[in-house]
């Protein structure tokens, strides 16, 4: 078998050295050939550096390098050209004066490779005689290749005078290409951030943004198609360490790691590190988010006393996938540009999309982030907690788990919360999507919306929640509006349940159960 090239992103290190690499050079000769100006937005460990490292490779006429791979018999001049590769992914940027750095000495390791003289000029200046220079000194206009470009600022993006102070110095570095047209030949950027709303890159019009173009829908990631050609012995090696049919084994990589649709027609992608991983270790864990927890995300949402429910199924356009900044965070552009939503559904008559969270790695791995923000304990002690409910739902014994969650809920300060019962909602929701049961918030039916639905393998759970009221109430609720009635053919035994919030308690104050 060969090897995984986890965390190796050089196109020349995995073709020498007997990695893996699934073949995505026919969708980038595609790319080469239609056009000048690219640009792609994908989250992060996506293969965005490996797609630009064969980009590098292939404008230098390393055909070397693509022996046996589509492009081989596509390109037939394999001209090279000089090429200006950029990368902003492999820094913290802690401060202006670390950005500045960074730039300087690219534009240093240039001159120095040009025979450039620097008479301590400005930015914008360096960068432009380099591209003039390249070009002349080769005869061939330049290729500009930007990975990650908005990393800078995705570090800063709640500290808004850093953001402005980052702003203003990448707009001085990346603002030179627009004005040497003629001197560059393809040019292409990558990030996380969709281009047109950070604000540095005012006046470059002409960047086709194929983010959401289904015909480079795959041109990251991994395809069903490319997973069972290319990794096909590794899949029976992992249903053989786990105890698995093949079948079972592939069921389970879908579930965990599959689901990423960037565009409304386009082919839906596996998380290419996380799938790598799996079957690498021949183990089923949160790979990709263990790589970085979405903090910004995660205060955001927490902030804003967003129901969770709302941040799934919701229907947008393409403009609010667009901008993160609209006066505050933007949260759904920002939770689908960074993968934790992803399209579900797209509706052509009208133009917008479903949202959902892509698979089953994202939504645990989401909720388990969130757990301690939402609870305000530590996050080992929360999770404790959490999975001392499960064999409660299980096994039908919701009086013992309702007690367990008043003891629970006592530990939560709501001092600072706007609406306790979105509040309570959402503990629940967390609560139970970490224990891996379908819970719904906010269930629709014809008669109204049922607050939450919980469903296991032998039970339903239909909850109505109020606020300083009582839980005959909300058991009267339930009846009165027929919450049952859609679940009546179902099979599985249905809990009705009226639960009383106290806002001097903080916590359940009763309940009422019926069978």
């Amino acid at each position: 078998m060969k090897k995984f090239p986890i965390g190796i992103q050089d196109f020349e290190d995995i073709r020498q050295n007997g990695f893996h690499y699934v073949d995505k050079t026919e969708l980038m000769y595609s790319l080469v050939k239609s056009g000048r100006y690219y640009f792609l937005s994908r989250p992060r460990r996506f293969g965005k550096s490996l797609l630009i490292s064969t980009l590098k490779y292939y404008f230098e006429g390393r055909r070397d390098l693509f022996e046996g791979l589509a492009i081989d018999k596509l390109e037939t001049e394999w001209k090279r050209y000089p090429v200006l590769h950029i990368d902003m992914s492999g820094n913290n940027f802690t401060s202006g004066e670390v950005v500045s750095a960074h730039i300087d000495n690219m534009l240093s390791k240039w001159e120095k490779q040009y025979n450039i003289a620097n008479a301590n000029q400005p930015v914008s200046t360096r960068f432009q005689n380099v591209i003039e220079t390249a070009y002349e000194k080769s005869g061939s206009r330049v290729v500009i290749l930007i990975d990650e470009y908005d990393n800078p600022m995705h570090r800063v993006l709640n500290e808004e005078k850093l953001r402005k102070e980052y702003q203003h110095i990448l707009h001085g570095f990346y603002s030179v290409m627009k004005a040497n047209g003629a001197y560059i030949h393809f040019a292409m950027l990558t990030g996380v951030t969709r281009f047109s709303q950070m604000g540095i890159f005012s006046g470059l019009n002409n960047l086709n943004d194929i983010s959401m173009r289904d015909e480079y829908s795959a041109i990251c990631g991994i395809t069903e198609r490319e997973l069972l050609d290319t990794f096909d012995d590794e899949i029976h090696a992992l249903a053989k360490a786990r105890g698995m049919s093949y079948e079972e084994a592939l069921a389970r990589l879908k579930e965990t790691y599959d689901g990423y649709c960037f565009t409304g027609n386009g082919e839906c992608i596996y998380n290419p590190f996380s799938l790598l991983r799996c079957l690498d270790e021949k183990k089923f864990k949160r790979y990709w988010f263990a790589t970085g927890t979405p903090t910004i995300l995660v205060e955001a949402l927490r902030n804003s006393y967003a129901d969770l429910s709302s941040i799934e199924n919701q229907s947008v356009s393409e403009e609010a996938l667009d901008s993160i900044f609209s006066g505050d965070f933007n949260l759904t552009a920002l939770f689908f540009q960074s993968g934790y939503l992803t399209i579900k559904q797209y509706d052509e008559e009208s133009d917008t999309y479903k949202l959902k969270y892509p698979n089953r790695e994202v939504e645990q791995g989401f909720m388990k982030a969130l757990l301690p923000h939402y609870m305000s304990i530590q996050n080992v002690k929360a999770e404790s907690f959490v999975f001392g409910f499960i064999d409660d739902v299980k096994m039908g014994n919701i009086d013992q788990f309702l007690r367990r969650l008043r003891s629970f809920m006592a530990d939560i300060s709501y001092d600072m919360i706007a609406d306790k019962e979105v509040h309570f909602q959402n503990v629940m929701l967390i609560v139970f999507r970490l224990l891996g049961f379908l819970t719904q918030v906010e269930y629709r039916t014809s008669e109204g919306r049922i607050d939450i639905v919980i469903k296991t393998d032998n039970y339903i759970y239909i909850l109505e929640l109020k606020l300083d009221g009582s839980a005959n109430e909300a058991l009267a609720q339930i009846h009165e509006r027929g919450y049952a009635k859609p679940f009546e053919m179902d099979g599985r035994k249905i809990f009705l349940v009226g639960i009383n919030i106290s806002s001097d308690t903080r916590t359940v104050e009763e309940w009422k159960v019926e069978e």
